[in-house]
């Protein structure tokens, strides 16, 4: 396949050596990709195991210290736009994204009829497995309000499970997003709307993780809050996130 229409999968991991070897087999197994690991100098070895994987389509980009989600999507965008790839992919290491849509989330990508590909848990057909009901009100709630708030058409923006095609990225000015967890996935989305992406949303059964631990917190919940209200506040004053040219019509 040539390189240009190619898809690189980025994961990233702090502390993911019980998930790791299993997302990469799933990945796998489900696509004809790359996968990129940015690991973020996880005490548990986390890098290493990756690195020991016998498959050349498995990279691993090694970074000191802990320096969150976001920063770390940003790293393997770049990464990957540098040499190439066409689709680049969100994924996390934990088990809850079903590597089986992989192949629907590309597609969407791949054949121009999406510029940004979400797998979506809050659409006809999405769903979660194991949650307890007060986490699927304040996602739900989350969504709702950044909906409102942003006027946008996508009921599920804060999902991390996401496949961008190389020409949406580079139009982005990625030096100015830095925002983390729930947000960083919020902030992309209106980036993506801002600049005429062609969004679409499919339908994903969306699992809980079942070993190691949520990197979740409170402050990355309070921090979403905080800037959907902020930038909500801005697209009244007619300002939007993304100052860039509008992307050309559809192909």
């Amino acid at each position: 396949m040539d390189q240009g229409t190619r898809a690189l999968v980025i994961v990233p991991t702090y502390n993911e050596r019980e998930n790791i070897l299993d997302a990469l087999d799933r990945v796998l197994l489900a696509v004809d990709a790359d996968v990129l690991v940015v690991d973020d100098a996880s005490p548990d070895g986390t890098a290493q195991l990756a690195r020991d994987y016998e498959d050349d389509r498995v990279h691993v980009l090694e970074r000191s210290g802990k320096r969150g989600l976001g920063s770390a999507y940003i790293a393997g965008f770049e990464w990957g736009l540098e040499r190439g790839y066409g689709v680049l992919v969100e994924m996390d290491a934990d088990g809850s994204h079903p590597a089986g849509r992989l192949v629907a989330l590309i597609e969407e990508v791949r054949s121009g009829r999406a510029d940004l590909a979400i797998g979506s848990r809050w659409v006809r057909g999405g769903s979660v497995v194991d949650w307890p009901r007060h986490r699927e009100v304040l996602s739900r709630g989350a969504n709702t309000y950044a909906r409102l708030m942003l006027g946008l058409g996508v009921h599920d923006a804060t999902a991390g499970f996401r496949a961008f095609s190389a020409e949406l990225l580079r139009r982005y000015d990625l030096g100015a997003v830095n925002a983390r967890g729930y947000c960083f996935q919020i902030d992309m989305t209106v980036r993506g709307r801002d600049l005429g992406a062609r969004i679409v949303e499919i339908p994903i059964e969306f699992r809980d993780r079942e070993k190691g631990t949520s990197k979740m917190s409170g402050d990355i919940i309070v921090e979403a809050m905080r800037k959907v209200t902020w930038w909500g506040l801005r697209r009244l004053a007619g300002r939007k996130l993304q100052e860039r040219p509008a992307l050309d019509a559809p192909r």
